[in-house]
This record gives C-alpha cells, sequence and structure tokens, in this order.
C-alpha cells in the first residue's frame, strides 16, 4: 500500500497544516504528562513542518469526556509538555472549533504550533458527525495525520478530516508503523512466529484466524490460554474462561491444524486460590479445582523460549499473566528477556506488552514497538484501516 507521505508534498509558509496526532497520553495525580512516550513519537512530524514554515494546528483526544468539556481532560498539560519538548512556544486554544478557534489559528505566525482543545469534547468527534468535521476542517487548507493509535477509529478527526481536503499525507510516525508491521509478512522474516496474551479470546479472533495464513508458531498465555485449554478438555480450575468463546476456540483450534500452524499453550502454570497482589504462589501442570491460573510456569517458559530460537520474525501482542504483581510477572519478564536475545525481527503491538517490556527494561532491544494497540491488531487483522481509507484508492492485504 503507497501511502502519500509528508516528504512527498510540497510544503511552504502559506500552508496552515491540521495534524491529528495521538496524545492521549497519561497525567499524574497534580494533572503532569507521566509518559510523554506519544507525544515524542509526533516530533518528528511536527519539526520536519515547521521547518518549512507551515503554521500546525495539533488535534487529538485526552481519555473519556464523553462529549463534556471537563478540567480533568483538557490537552493544556500536554501543549505545555509539548512546548518544553521542542523548546518553541506552543499556543494552547481552549476550544476546538468556533469563533476563539479561528481567531486564534488565524493570528499564528510562519512555523508556529498551536494545540487546540480535546476533540472528545464534542460529541461529533466520536459520531463523525459532518457538521463538527466541516468546523474542524475551517481551522486548516492541509491535513496531516500521524496518529497511528486511532486510524482504526471512524471519528472525525481521523476518517471526516481527511476526506475534508485535497492537500493531505500521513506523517512519519503512520509511516514507520505502517512499514514496521507489514514487515512481519515479508518472504526473508519466516518462520513467523506469534505471541498472543491477555484476557480474551474475542479480542483477537480475527487477528488470529488471519494470523493462521502467516505465522508457522502461534504462542498463548495469559488469560485467553485458558479458554483454549478448556475447550481442548483440560482442567483450569477457576481460571478465567470465556464460556462463550469456546466453540469459537476449538474452531481457532481446527483451522491452524488445518494450516499446519502450531497452536503451543501452557504446559505449567502459577496459580493461586485468591485473586490478590499478596496471594501465594503455586506452580502445577494442571491447576487444582479450587485454584486459578495467574501467569505461565517454568516449564511453559522453556518451552515457549525453544519456539522463539527458530523464528526469523516475532509479533507479540498481550502479557502471560498478571505481570503487574511480582508473584506473577516471571512469565511476561521471560518471553521480553527471550526476544530481547533472539537475532529475528521482533515486533510489540503496544498495549499491556508494551507496558511490559518498558517495566522490565527491555525495550531498546526491541525492533519496533507500536504506539497503538488496537490500530497494531486492526491492521495485521488484513484491512484497510478507516483512517488510511482516504489515503488509497484501494486496498487491504489478505
Amino acid at each position: 500500500m503507497n501511502l502519500p507521505g509528508i516528504e512527498n508534498i510540497e510544503w511552504s509558509a502559506e500552508d496552515k497544516v491540521l495534524m491529528r496526532v495521538d496524545f492521549n497520553v497519561p497525567l499524574d495525580s497534580e494533572g503532569n504528562v507521566s509518559d510523554d512516550t506519544r507525544i515524542r513519537s509526533a516530533l518528528p512530524s511536527i519539526k520536519y513542518l515547521t521547518e518549512k514554515g507551515c503554521n500546525l494546528i495539533l488535534c487529538s483526544h485526552l481519555g473519556r469526556p464523553n462529549g463534556v468539556p471537563t478540567e480533568k481532560f483538557t490537552l493544556f498539560p500536554v501543549a505545555k509538555r509539548l512546548q518544553e519538548l521542542l523548546n518553541e512556544d506552543v499556543i494552547f486554544i481552549n476550544k476546538n472549533t468556533g469563533p476563539t478557534a479561528l481567531n486564534a489559528v488565524k493570528n499564528l505566525t510562519s512555523g508556529q504550533v498551536a494545540v487546540i482543545e480535546n476533540l472528545r469534547f464534542n460529541n461529533g468527534e466520536k459520531s463523525n458527525n459532518p457538521h463538527f468535521v466541516k468546523e474542524l476542517a475551517k481551522l486548516g487548507t492541509a491535513y496531516v495525520n500521524d496518529a497511528f493509535g486511532v486510524l482504526h477509529r471512524k471519528h472525525a478527526s481521523v476518517c471526516g478530516l481527511a476526506k475534508s481536503f485535497d492537500k493531505k499525507a500521513v506523517g512519519f510516525l503512520i509511516e514507520k508503523e505502517h512499514k514496521a508491521l507489514n514487515s512481519l509478512f515479508e518472504s526473508d522474516k519466516k518462520p513467523m512466529t506469534a505471541i498472543l496474551g491477555g484476557s480474551k479470546v474475542s479480542d483477537k479472533i480475527i487477528l488470529m484466524e488471519n494470523l493462521t495464513h502467516h505465522a508457522s508458531d502461534i504462542i498463548i498465555g495469559g488469560a485467553m490460554a485458558y479458554t483454549f485449554l478448556k475447550a481442548m478438555g483440560k482442567p483450569v480450575g477457576q481460571s478465567k474462561v470465556e464460556t462463550s468463546k469456546l466453540e469459537i476456540a476449538e474452531q481457532l483450534i481446527e483451522k491452524a491444524q488445518m494450516r499446519d500452524v502450531t497452536l503451543h499453550l501452557p504446559i505449567d502454570h502459577v496459580t493461586t486460590k485468591y485473586f490478590s497482589e499478596d496471594a501465594e504462589a503455586e506452580i502445577h501442570e494442571e491447576i487444582p479445582e479450587d485454584q486459578l491460573g495467574m501467569d505461565i510456569g517454568p516449564k511453559t517458559i522453556e518451552a515457549y523460549a525453544k519456539v522463539l530460537s527458530k523464528a526469523k520474525s516475532v509479533f507479540w501482542n498481550g502479557p502471560m499473566g498478571v505481570f503487574e504483581w511480582s508473584h506473577f510477572s516471571n512469565g511476561t519478564k521471560s518471553i521480553a528477556d527471550e526476544l530481547t536475545q533472539l537475532e529475528a525481527y521482533t515486533v510489540i503491538g503496544g498495549g499491556d506488552s508494551a507496558a511490559a517490556v518498558h517495566k522490565f527494561g527491555r525495550a531498546d532491544g526491541i525492533d519496533h514497538i507500536s504506539t497503538g494497540g488496537g490500530a497494531s491488531l486492526a491492521l495485521l487483522e488484513g484491512d484497510i484501516l478507516p483512517g488510511l481509507a482516504a489515503f488509497v484508492k484501494k486496498g487491504g492485504r489478505k
């Protein structure tokens, strides 16, 4: 899929670029940005456009204010952090549409950056309301999307705006993410191993089905493993199981077998009687009736390491257990450790997996860590992302 990158567009000081970024970052108790990774990820595109003399109007959402302006979700702290990172003045506009926003944008000087208020303070953002799209579009003469993390959302600033401008492009972050994730499917990166964890099979049904066309091995951990084990008639005790997805788990097992894809499930478990950080941990090959699985066990870790050692590329999305609690973090940490030792091309699909590699200090050993968990999964499911549809004539990689 060929995407129009910002380097392929002729920019000038006449351009007022409305740029969608993903500044949905965590804030601490005092309202300051506690993790600026997503802000830093947008800096290359921001700097490139400002160096061309463009006026840059950045728009993003933050949290879930449900269409109601709320001080807790204002983007002011984000604009403040961006100003620190750029070491340049950043104008914060406390509205996202209307006369206040229009007048502020009108007064921007060449190469200046502004951040408009949280898009989700208006219900029109999530509903892709045509009127809200039209009002947003008045702020700019061109459009750039560099918010990879929301490309799977059919929102006004993602889909509606992309269709509203003739002069439009995707930023460096989207280009980087798109290339990194699609590289997993290149022939020189086979065999490919996918590691899927987390709590729900339902979140990864389409992804797993598509991966059976590309991966040689699929490793399963986390709570979703118990649904598969239950579907196979294995004892899972009191472990979390999606009973409504047992039939789907059976179907996915059958499809993997038909396509010569080996599914790897835990052969031992770290268990406990109570879902608590302080609960006593035990190790069992079969989960006792009165206990629940919380992490993969040492034999499973060893078995998964052998599978990974043969891979030329690895995609990982979802922890192996409740990695936030020290008693149940070893499985996830061991996978992170193993990936840093491989010569294979390694990709983390955002979300909790990204949080885990950062938590365990293993981020530098990974080839690519996605900034968007949901978007990375949606891309690997094989269909064109809604936020990219306006940039391509036809698409979808199956």
